[in-house]
């Protein structure tokens, strides 16, 4: 598969002339063809796998107390999850753009987001100006990206001693004919060797992490025509900013 970094170079030589352009654009086509009909091959009979698993239980409780049981599980969940993020970095480019409110959107992610966290001692501020434009966007897979910030600085915060704050903010801005958003939390942070990699597939530095959900943000970004930048430094928590074009 090819990293972030190899899209952005191949991105450089298609824009030297139409013919390059044109030639590259079918290479990638194909290759998104070809890993597409990989996923949907293996989903499939994990799919049935997993149905079967839910068939032996009902008809045998008793395989749940069996030792390596509970592993399976999570090891099928976890190849599902990678699958369907797979499928989620193929296809980010292709957007389905809506004229929407801004202001209508940020509220309902903050909301959704601030729905999530109400069992835990996270405290979750946002600030949104009040005189955002309407912009387009393509709305499920903006709110996807956003959600999937915000989850990882929840995650971050999480790991922090239970006696410390925790705390997460959102911040969306009109600056400079662009929206600008930022999520910054006081987690645990990134070291600094490891941010100029943390938008390649399938780098993560969690544990239960596929490493997909940062490159899918970037590329869904990108095809927005927008960028994504994270600040971060060990143990002084992070700064993720996205910048959407009007």
């Amino acid at each position: 598969m090819f990293s972030a970094t190899d899209y952005d170079k191949l991105q450089q030589i298609m824009d030297e002339s139409p013919e390059k352009r044109a030639l590259l654009t079918r290479l990638l086509e194909s290759h998104k063809i070809e890993v597409s009909a990989i996923s949907h091959e293996i989903r499939n009979p994990l799919t049935l796998v997993y149905s079967t698993l839910q068939l032996i239980e009902a008809q045998h409780p008793e395989v749940l107390s069996f030792r390596y049981w509970d592993t399976m599980h999570q090891d099928i969940e976890y190849m599902t999850q990678l699958l369907e993020e797979l499928s989620s970095y193929n296809n980010g480019e292709k957007l389905s753009l809506t004229r929407i409110n801004a202001n209508t959107f940020f509220k309902s992610l903050v909301l959704s987001f601030a729905a999530s966290i109400l069992d835990t001692e996270i405290e979750f501020t946002s600030r949104i100006a009040p005189d955002l434009p309407s912009f387009m966007i393509d709305t499920i897979k903006l709110k996807q990206t956003l959600l999937n910030l915000l989850g990882n600085s929840k995650d971050a915060v999480l790991s922090l001693p239970d006696s410390e704050l925790k705390s997460i903010r959102l911040d969306a801005a009109y600056i400079g004919q662009s929206i600008r958003i930022t999520v910054t939390d006081n987690g645990s942070g990134i070291d600094e060797k490891d941010l100029s990699s943390i938008f390649e597939p399938f780098v993560t530095h969690k544990k239960t992490g596929t490493g997909l959900g940062l490159a899918i943000a970037k590329r869904i970004i990108a095809a927005h025509g927008g960028s994504i930048q994270a600040e971060s430094s060990l143990g002084d928590g992070s700064v993720f900013t996205v910048t959407l074009p009007v």
